[in-house]
Parts: C-alpha cells; structure tokens; sequence
C-alpha cells in the first residue's frame, strides 16, 4: 500500500465549526470581500451551462400518484449547490440544503445544511461540514460588504425587517463594517423571535443603544441610514412581497435585500442606484424562471431583470458589488444618494468561507479525521 492513495477528511460538527472560527463575522466580511474580486475577475465557476446558476433544485408536484412523495409546501427543497473558487482558495464545494418550514413545529432550524469541500486535483474530500452557521455567516457577510461601500460612513440607524438568524448575521456585518450605529428599529412576527433578539444584540453589541420594535414596514425604512429585509413569506405574488417606497427612504439610505422584496415605482427611478451581487448570477436565473420572474425568486435584483425586459431600465443601469469593490466603478458618490443591493447567495461563498474555516481547523487541530480509504477496492 502506498501513501499517494490513503485518502483521510476532517469531519467538522457545529461546535467545531465554531471553534475554527465560523461565527467570525469581521473574518468573513474580509472573505466575503477577496471573493468579490475573484467573481469580477471571473477566477470561479458555479453550475449550468452558464456557469452562474445558483444550483439544482429537486421540486414536487402538487399531486402526485406516489402518497410518501412530499407535497411542495413553504420552503420545501432539496438543493445542491456547487462551486469552484480560485486565487488564495482553490478549492471546491457543495452545499447540501434540506429546507421545510414545518421543521420549526420540531424544534429544528428551517433549514439543515451540509457542505462538502475537495481538492480540486483528484476531487478528494478535504472536509464534511456542518453548515448551518457557514451559510447563516457568509449570507450576513454580504450586507456588510455592501455597506463597506456603499452605506455612508456615518450610519448611525439601521431598519430591520425579521429579527431571525439572517437578521441577527445581516446586522453584525454592518457593526463590524460601520462602527458608529447605535440604534435598531425592527419589526418582527412575534414577541419570541423579537425578545431573542433583543437579548442578542444586548449580549453582544453594547454599542448599541437604542433596539425600537416598530409595528410597520414604513417605520423600519424612514429615518433608516442602512436597511435590511431578512424575512420570509410564501413566493409567487409580488403584490405579497415587502415593500419599499419612495417617499419613506432617507435622503443616503443605503438598502441591503437578502430577503423578497417588492419596491415601488419611485424606487424604480434611474437615480436610485441597483447593485447585484454578481450580475451573471441573476441572468442565469432569468433564464431558468418562467417570466416575470420575480414571481418564482422574490430577490429584488430579479426584479430589475424584469424591469429591463420591460424597458424600465437597460442593463448598463445594474451595477455591480464585484466592479465597486474591484475600483472599477464607484462606490458611494455622495451623501444624498439612495442605493440598493440585491443579495442573491451563491455557492462561491459557501467555497470561500468553508475553505477559510476548514484551513483554521486544520491548524488547530480541530474536527475528527475519518478515513475514506488506505486505497482504493476500485481502481
């Protein structure tokens, strides 16, 4: 037996994934931010054709002559996500996601999530995760380099919609990106999620002065430096989505949607600045979805594809977090413009952020190694 064919993993558990750093959220915004350039650079590729599609989606029919076949309910999907990243990383991944609503009635998380990352030479696992927290961090992350841009260096106040994991990550991202927030508006769907909240950001945010449940979407958004939607609701009517008006938006607002949204026809103005997170991510959408689009994937880029298709907008007025960050394009040009950040996710995050996280356990010595084989029956 030879040793080129012993090929041993580290298997990672939440508490380990933790230990190695996963729930550094400032680390990761710094990741989030080297990937951004290598998207630009086009150093990545992701599924499809296109090389951009957001992954492969197992659906289910309404009805079905099969009984123990799933019914489609809310956030019922089983998903692969698979990416290849380059520069420092060159590396591999997939993410595994299970998703059903009706989780929550079990006391588990909507979502449960693993990531495998390989070498990219043989294809070999480098590591099994457990990627509930990879996904919930790198997903915040994203906020915060937009807001490293393009919020204005002064935001003081920012607006959340849905006070759940997303939020709580969205809004460490923008603390450790914009020091100066002191207050927290936000409105969720009950007192549980809400008072969770509340005790989070007081545990661990002292900066933080001032956390206002507010009772409606307008008051998250008016007097807003920086606002987020981290919600979620059933997809398929925009008319249902949450809407951003004009009129409620401060003069410098800086608005982060990781989340469906809708905006109304004084948000659709040119001189309201639309960024995506990686252009190539929304066009491979469009191109899957039957249109409109946001009617299947409520992200507000989406609806600037529609509203290009529509000839609301052309396709030189979407810009992009990866041209900004690169110095190609400008970031924010004063302190009265009104920006908008579509936040789509990609599985190149999931690479970044598991490779950075896998290389800090490797170091410490973190995880359980397990044995694929000393060599191969197969071969």
């Amino acid at each position: 037996m030879s040793d080129s064919t012993k090929i041993d993993f580290i298997y990672l558990s939440e508490q380990d994934m933790i230990r190695a750093g996963v729930t550094d959220m400032p680390a990761c915004v710094d990741t989030m931010e080297e990937m951004f350039g290598l998207l630009w650079q086009g150093d990545y590729r992701m599924a499809g054709s296109n090389n951009d599609s957001h992954g492969a989606m197992v659906t289910f029919p309404e009805n079905s002559p099969f009984p123990a076949m799933p019914k489609p309910t809310a956030d019922r999907r089983l998903m692969a996500m698979p990416a290849y990243l380059g520069g420092s990383f060159c590396t591999a991944g997939v993410k595994w996601y299970g998703s059903n609503i009706a989780n929550r009635e079990r006391g588990l998380p909507r979502s449960i999530l693993m990531f495998t990352l390989n070498d990219v030479e043989t294809g070999a696992p480098l590591a099994h995760m457990s990627a509930n927290l990879l996904s919930a961090y790198r997903t915040g992350a994203i906020p915060g380099v937009g807001a490293r841009h393009l919020a204005r260096k002064d935001a003081k106040v920012v607006g959340l919609l849905g006070p759940g994991v997303m939020g709580k990550t969205v809004i460490a991202a923008f603390i450790a990106v914009c020091p100066e927030i002191d207050t927290i508006k936000v409105k969720g769907r009950g007192k549980q999620s809400l008072d969770s909240f509340i005790s989070w950001v007081t545990a661990t945010y002292p900066q933080i002065t001032s956390v206002e449940i507010v009772d409606s979407i307008e008051e998250v958004v008016r007097g807003s430096d920086i606002v987020t939607y981290c919600n979620s609701g059933e997809v398929g009517d925009p008319a249902t989505y949450p809407l951003v008006k004009r009129e409620w938006v401060k003069p410098g607002a800086f608005l982060a949607m990781p989340a469906s949204c809708n905006i109304d026809e004084g948000m659709e103005q040119a001189d309201v600045r639309k960024v995506l997170d990686n252009t190539g991510l929304y066009h491979a959408w469009f191109e899957e979805v039957p249109k409109p689009a946001h009617h299947t994937i409520p992200v507000i880029g989406v609806r600037f594809m529609d509203m290009v298709a529509e000839g609301k907008m052309t396709p030189e007025q979407l810009e992009d977090i990866g041209k900004i960050i690169a110095g190609e394009a400008p970031g924010r040009l004063n302190d009265e413009e009104i920006i908008i950040m579509s936040v789509g996710g990609m599985p190149v995050e999931d690479v970044a952020w598991g490779t950075v996280v896998y290389r800090n356990a490797l170091e410490k010595g973190i995880g359980v190694k397990l044995n694929l084989w000393e060599s191969p029956v197969l071969s």
